[in-house]
């Protein structure tokens, strides 16, 4: 990157956050999914739209490639920095605007952890729904260019339907406002076409996001089962009785037993499958759904049943769920967090043939995950430092998401495609759907300079993963 380049960030954004050495940039050098790593040139940090849009320009002038990063808990390797190009971080736009209690909406910048606006928010009785199990960490802004859910995102949505505005600066350095506080707008939804672009189409500086009420009761029924099959079934049992819980979460024994040391959750480590369901709501209603899911889940085989009795005693029950992740890291050198999602109806047979291919790779494999929308979150346990692990657990990987797209799933619910599943996106989409996806792009990216690389196979890549793939199959059948 020229002189001159560096010369100019500093007169933007001043010299103390253009970052160039090396020791200072390393924590930069991937997101969440830490087996990919890259150094960028240098990182910059604004700290408003103008500053974003004066580097953007100068990025389109000189032709730069430029990834925008928010928390860096994405799993997809999203935020992976380019050799040749500029990392913007977005940590420092992190103020939130506004909370207006009229209309229950927050006007926030993208830095803004996800949970600290439900909790300026519940000062006014409101609230932010969809809270992924990283939200004491991960950015709103990650949330938008990933399209996060949560474990509430079954009732109340993803972040693409809690969403009603954002700035934007495009490849060029021009500010864009997309949608708006009416409830519907003519002409073509941009806005939900910029939620989960993962960054490829513009830089989000400002976002309003729509707040709910805090509902009067909020209670959680915690369902232990001696079956995968049993609780798959009971998902699907209570919601063709018309039951929408506020989120309905399932866990194995891997899953179980971690969280269970961890957290103290009061999980019985003896089941091999768990439901969370919390049903939220009036007290009336929530004390009649209370009454016939436990009716549901015993005549679908639970075999212990608990309710929370008071909120301390909800929030254990959600801790154990949000701090799966980090307790699964207790029982593995290292383990690599999937993500797909399929089918409500498909739930027990995907399970079963994951658990399948767990025996044939040799692989435990710890499920847990948004079992009401058939969001997927498989995590494979692995030791990096035996020789081949990482590359077979990757081949694993792709062979969940590749049931999942047989199913009638995708290849991810709301991590993101990123570097990680860019292999996998001509098992969801063929040649021609791709080559429209490069279009879209192309409108909004014409250089294409944001976040290269990641998201969608250029069509050379793609067909040289189908001829290994194809050749992989032949040697198969020939060797058996």
């Amino acid at each position: 990157m020229k002189r001159e380049v560096i010369t100019a960030l500093d007169g933007i954004v001043g010299s103390k956050f253009v970052i160039t050495d090396e020791e200072t940039m390393r924590p930069y050098e991937c997101d969440g999914l830490s087996v990919y790593t890259e150094m960028p040139v240098c990182v910059v940090l604004p700290a408003s739209t103008e500053e974003v849009m004066a580097i953007m320009s100068l990025c389109y002038k000189y032709k730069i490639n430029v990834v925008a990063r928010g928390a860096g808990t994405g799993l997809s390797a999203g935020a992976l920095p380019l050799s040749d190009g500029l990392l913007l971080s977005l940590a420092r736009l992190n103020q939130i605007l506004d909370i207006d209690k009229t209309t229950s909406l927050a006007v926030v910048q993208p830095g803004v952890r996800n949970l600290a606006i439900s909790e300026q928010a519940s000062r006014e009785g409101l609230y932010y729904a969809p809270d992924p199990s990283s939200q004491i960490a991960c950015s709103i802004g990650g949330n938008v260019a990933e399209n996060a859910g949560g474990v509430h995102c079954l009732k109340y949505g993803l972040t693409v339907h809690n969403v009603v505005s954002a700035v934007v600066v495009t490849a060029e350095g021009e500010k864009l406002v997309l949608g708006g506080a009416a409830f519907d707008l003519p002409c073509f939804d941009l806005l939900a076409l910029m939620t989960g672009s993962e960054g490829m189409l513009g830089i989000v500086t400002e976002i309003t996001v729509r707040l709910l009420p805090l509902p009067d009761v909020a209670r959680v029924i915690l369902a232990g089962f001696d079956s995968v099959e049993n609780a798959a079934n009971a998902v699907n049992d209570i919601i063709a009785n018309g039951i929408i819980p506020a989120g309905l979460e399932m866990m194995d024994a891997y899953a179980i037993s971690a969280a269970e040391d961890f957290a103290k959750a009061g999980y019985p480590k003896e089941a091999d499958a768990l439901l969370l369901c919390e049903l939220d709501g009036s007290e009336e209603d929530v004390n009649h759904q209370l009454s016939q899911t436990q009716q549901i889940l015993q005549q679908a085989g639970a075999t212990t049943l608990k309710i929370s009795e008071s909120e301390d005693e909800r929030a254990r029950m959600w801790k154990g769920r949000k701090s799966a992740f980090p307790a699964v890291g207790r029982i593995s050198p290292d383990y690599y967090c999937m993500d797909g999602t399929i089918p409500r109806s498909e739930l027990a047979s995907v399970l079963n043939q994951i658990h399948q291919l767990s025996r044939f790779y040799g692989l435990r494999v710890a499920n847990v995950f948004h079992a009401g929308d058939g969001n997927l979150h498989p995590l494979i346990l692995f030791d990096a430092n035996v020789q081949g692990e990482l590359e077979k657990t990757e081949e694993f990987g792709a062979e969940i998401l590749r049931i999942c797209v047989e199913a009638g799933g995708c290849i991810t619910g709301e991590h993101g495609v990123g570097v990680e599943k860019i292999n996998q996106m001509h098992h969801q989409f063929n040649d021609a759907e791709l080559a429209q996806f490069h279009r879209v792009k192309a409108a909004w990216d014409a250089e294409g300079l944001l976040n290269p690389g990641k998201g969608i196979p250029e069509p050379k890549h793609c067909q040289e993963h189908k001829t290994l793939i194809h050749s992989h199959k032949t040697e198969g059948s020939s060797n058996g």
